[in-house]
């Protein structure tokens, strides 16, 4: 009902930016529920389970509020589900974690903003998307602007090859989902994509869990850090994956990534005053030509 009513006040364009936008200040968060989380002594695998276990069942619950559930599927995009729910929210995320064994987060952090570069190039390359000018004009002031934010942190960043090889890794993997998603999700529909998708991860997910921890470790867990996963799993999972999906449909793969390049920035605006964290003259200058840059590419051609 909220979509339908901004449908008439706004372009199917500007709809698209605003989710893309959102969806990013969703996965900004996301960081910030995780920092205070581990502050309950929780680890990494055994928390992005319990996101995952929420989201799940937060999706069981939209499908049977749900009326329609559209077509049935045929095999090829069954298969196309399963492939991109595991190369998504899966495999990226677990790839992700394995670099993070040995490689800094902030370094880690400037590997992963370059996944819309290689969205781009993907959907031009399988798909033949032309690069619109707009977009090769954003492209070197967002990531310029992203290399200035992340430049203080990167001075005393640490890590070695086999580390960096599993970062760029998951980046790529995003990046091919990014690209993949949109062709699957004008055959299915956003929402019904989402929630197969997202399914597919979380069950993934679980499994990947149960075969590195005891049950026991996910029952012992506080009611802190369930909460912290609560929040991951509405705020920071559900709502923006919905809105990537959404956005993808409307303003395509290359400028859903690229404004989705926010997301870094938001999420050190948030460390700011949550985590007491604080940013120099020259990230202020990068955060700032980051936003120019997302402006260049929201406005349509």
């Amino acid at each position: 009902m909220m979509l339908q009513r901004l449908t008439t006040r706004f372009s199917q364009f500007q709809i698209g930016v605003f989710l893309a936008i959102f969806a990013a200040t969703g996965f900004a968060a996301k960081a910030i529920f995780v920092k205070l989380a581990y502050r309950h002594g929780v680890d990494a695998i055994t928390l992005v389970t319990m996101r995952m276990i929420v989201a799940l069942a937060l999706l069981q619950v939209i499908r049977l509020w749900r009326t329609e559930h559209g077509e049935k599927l045929t095999h090829p995009q069954k298969w196309a589900l399963l492939g991109l729910g595991l190369l998504g929210y899966f495999l990226s995320s677990t790839l992700d974690f394995i670099g993070l064994q040995s490689v800094s987060a902030s370094l880690e952090r400037l590997i992963l903003c370059l996944y819309p570069t290689f969205t781009v190039l993907f959907s031009f390359a399988i798909f033949g998307t032309p690069i619109s000018r707009r977009v090769k004009k954003a492209l070197p002031l967002t990531y310029g602007g992203m290399a200035l934010v992340l430049l203080p942190d990167l001075a005393h960043a640490k890590a070695d090859w086999v580390g960096v090889t599993f970062v760029v890794a998951s980046t790529l993997c995003f990046a091919l989902y990014m690209s993949l998603s949109p062709t699957v999700i004008q055959q299915v529909g956003s929402m019904r994509f989402t929630e197969l998708a997202l399914t597919v991860s979380s069950l993934a997910m679980f499994a990947q869990y149960l075969t590195l921890r005891p049950i026991e470790t996910l029952l012992k867990q506080g009611a802190a850090v369930w909460a912290y996963a609560l929040l991951m799993g509405v705020f920071s999972t559900i709502l923006p994956i919905y809105a990537t999906n959404a956005a993808l449909q409307r303003i395509g793969a290359s400028r859903t990534a690229l404004l989705g390049s926010f997301g870094p920035v938001l999420t050190i605006i948030f460390s700011l005053g949550i985590l007491g964290e604080y940013l120099t003259p020259v990230q202020w200058l990068g955060a700032a030509i980051v936003l120019f840059g997302i402006w260049i590419v929201s406005k349509k051609e």
